[in-house]
């Protein structure tokens, strides 16, 4: 048995797997947690973090705050990271990396702007690009051309750093718990543990008289071994073709947002679901701003919404400072926006097929996601766009 175990866990855990079929299987997950549900998105759990510590600190009053263990976006987050962690130590791939300095400040610094962009675009990447334009929502749209400006930008910044002060980017930092030290070998069993709990969790929460909640954690923990086990980011997707010109992570997340549209489109054309739902009033500057301030969060981060979670599963230090600075700033924000009445301006919400028809509103996604993918692939060749080649 342990030898077939062994086997097993090689399979699963001893390669990297491929990135378009990871494309796949986030596509398929978010469509069966949207009929669950609700769609993915990180924001929302993350601003849900920021409330909770900010009303402990009496900063805001929150008396209808839901408690991080039972909101559901929350658990989606929590599972994410211990789907990560679970899936790294399996791996034998994780490690406590401690980034120098200003790695650790551009960390705190995305994801202050990742927080800020977030609630401006109703949803992060996930949430207000991937599953936007899942739910048909033309906003989805409006926050694809923020992501991609943001990324050109933040990698402008970076590239000026590189040259001009190299020693902010190139100091050491340092690393414990790596994957070459003697007790590296522990780790596939501490991984097996980690799964094992996330598995246990639904029956837990069923127990205590919260059934869903338990599975909106097995649905993050799913999210999670996929992006680690796969490397799939949409960080990648947007910053890749004007960095080195690869062009993987481009298709793979073209692929993921039609098969998910796909998905979606049967969910409401069905009516199994509100065909309003996730059609955020965002069309407008409220996409675009937000998609660019969350672009160039992500690039200095290193991470977006879904992989700075998965990343600080890993151990990233780095991205532990931006997922607490994500949340202070998702918080912060929104509380401003509604203070201030300025979240009703943003912009507006426009469901696709209400304009464009059933057929026209899918032809669409369709044509912008294959353009978006043979753009990058005639980049991969060419280099046109790419900084370094």
């Amino acid at each position: 048995m342990g030898a077939s175990l062994q086997a097993q866990r090689e399979a699963l855990f001893g390669r990297a797997w491929p990135v378009w079929g990871a494309a796949v299987l986030v596509a398929t997950i978010n469509v069966f947690l949207f009929a669950f549900d609700r769609p993915w998105t990180a924001s929302d759990g993350m601003r849900n973090w920021g409330d909770w510590l900010f009303t402990g600190l009496g900063v805001v009053n929150r008396p209808d705050l839901v408690a991080p263990w039972l909101y559901s976006g929350s658990l989606l987050n929590l599972g994410v990271l211990i789907g990560g962690a679970g899936a790294a130590l399996s791996a034998r791939e994780f490690a406590i990396r401690v980034p120098a300095g200003g790695e650790l400040a551009k960390g705190a610094l995305g994801g202050a702007l990742m927080g800020v962009g977030s609630i401006l675009a109703f949803g992060c990447n996930v949430g207000g690009f991937f599953s936007a334009i899942s739910a048909l929502s033309l906003a989805g749209f409006g926050m694809m051309l923020g992501l991609g400006l943001g990324a050109f930008l933040g990698l402008r910044y970076l590239l000026w750093e590189l040259a001009h002060r190299p020693g902010w980017s190139r100091a050491r930092g340092r690393r414990a718990a790596a994957t070459t030290e003697p007790h590296a070998s522990r780790q596939p069993l501490a991984g097996a543990l980690v799964l094992a709990a996330v598995l246990a969790a639904p029956f837990l929460y069923a127990a205590a008289g919260y059934p869903r909640q338990g599975v909106f954690l097995l649905f993050g923990a799913a999210f999670g071994v996929v992006f680690q086990r796969s490397r799939f980011c949409l960080v990648r997707a947007f910053r890749e073709p004007f960095m080195t010109g690869e062009a993987s992570h481009t298709r793979a997340a073209a692929l993921a947002v039609v098969l998910s549209t796909l998905g979606f489109a049967i969910l409401k054309y069905t009516d199994a679901k509100d065909r309003g739902e996730w059609v955020f009033a965002a069309v407008g500057v409220g996409a675009l701003l937000g998609g660019t301030l969350f672009g160039i969060g992500m690039t200095l981060a290193g991470g977006c919404g879904a992989g700075s979670i998965w990343r600080a599963g890993e151990g990233q230090v780095k991205l532990w400072a931006a997922l607490v600075c994500f949340a202070a700033g998702a918080s912060l924000t929104r509380l401003a926006l509604t203070q201030s009445g300025a979240a009703s301006k943003l912009g507006v919400a426009v469901f696709m097929p209400a304009l464009l028809g059933w057929g026209g509103a899918l032809a669409l996604v369709v044509v912008v996601m294959a353009a978006w993918s043979l753009a990058a692939t005639w980049n991969e060749d060419a280099r046109k766009f790419s900084a370094l080649d």
